[in-house]
């Protein structure tokens, strides 16, 4: 194994973790199994979102591991291209990069998407992967629960580096991003992912997602679970509605969606609304801001083909 070290550590705006994966979508409708042309690209929950912000002028650091292969190479040449810095990347000569095939839909249903990451690189992410001064030259840290559930160990490394970014009195947000085959049981899921949000000063649950994680019916009652717990602000996403929010000091707003007539493809959306609302947050924004910014890049996200490709740069967001 080797870590790549050609970039230098910079002050970072944000730190996240997690599993990239090389993604084969399909250029035609129909069962995959009949599919004869795809079209190669990147993805992963939170690479998704560090990919976002880079594209909006924030310096983002990303840590994980790839395999010595095709997939691997790839990646890191997309990190570059995004202008991600990777040095905390390991190139792991053991276990293989992941991928994953996803269907191509156009009546705006949500793709069919196969994953092959059992075993992957990534899936050995451990505390072993915690550079203190790495993650330390960051002011945020970005977690999503689809690290938390690739192994045992990225779990661990998940809450440590929570843990200790607030030690150091960094800012940390939480998408839950539920991804329940991956978890022995849905008990275990819940509880380890609601540790993880009581982490965190900004948790980002869909509707649906925080009435599992907490027991609560609505938005007022998932927000309210986390507050009482210490999180400082909650910011659902209520799908066709937009999204709502809450404060530890009790301020609250419904912020209404943007109407997208072409939904191309749907994965992707809660990244990029990921993306605006914790850039906002980070540039000083207030947080009904941030949420606007928020269902503005979520709406544009599903109109691209691919988890990450409506993204977009500061120039194309500000048209």
């Amino acid at each position: 194994m080797s870590i790549l070290t050609a970039q230098r550590n910079t002050s970072l705006d944000v730190v996240t973790l997690g599993e990239a994966m090389a993604m084969f979508v399909a250029a035609e409708t129909g069962d995959l199994a009949e599919v004869e042309h795809f079209t190669k690209r990147i993805a992963g929950a939170e690479l998704n979102v560090a990919i976002g912000l880079a594209r909006l002028g924030l310096q983002v650091g990303w840590v994980s591991r790839v395999g010595n292969d095709t997939f691997g190479r790839f990646t890191l040449q997309q990190l570059k291209k995004e202008g991600i810095n990777y040095q905390q990347v390991t190139v792991d000569g053991q276990y293989p990069t992941g991928f994953q095939i996803k269907s191509k839909n156009t009546d705006g249903t949500d793709p069919t998407v196969e994953y092959f990451r059992k075993g992957s690189a990534a899936s050995h992410l451990s505390t072993a992967d915690f550079n203190r001064d790495y993650f330390g030259a960051a002011r945020h840290l970005h977690l999503s629960g689809v690290a938390a559930a690739l192994s045992g160990q990225s779990l661990e490394l998940s809450h440590f580096a929570a843990h200790e970014m607030r030690a150091m009195g960094k800012t940390i947000s939480f998408d839950p991003n539920l991804r329940p085959v991956l978890w022995s049981s849905q008990q275990v899921m819940i509880e380890q992912l609601n540790k993880l949000a009581f982490a965190a000063d900004w948790v980002l649950p869909g509707l649906k997602e925080g009435q599992i994680l907490t027991g609560q019916s609505t938005p007022e009652g998932i927000a309210d679970f986390y507050l009482e717990r210490g999180v400082q602000a909650v910011i659902i996403k209520t799908g066709p509605d937009g999204a709502w929010f809450k404060t530890a000091a009790g301020d609250c707003a419904a912020v209404p969606a943007i109407k997208v007539s072409n939904v191309v493809d749907t994965v992707g959306a809660g990244d990029g609304f990921a993306v605006g609302t914790l850039s906002a947050l980070l540039e000083g924004k207030t947080l009904k801001q941030a949420v606007q910014r928020g269902n503005k890049i979520g709406s544009l996200a599903i109109q691209a083909i691919g988890d990450s490709e409506g993204l977009p740069t500061r120039a194309a967001l500000a048209e």
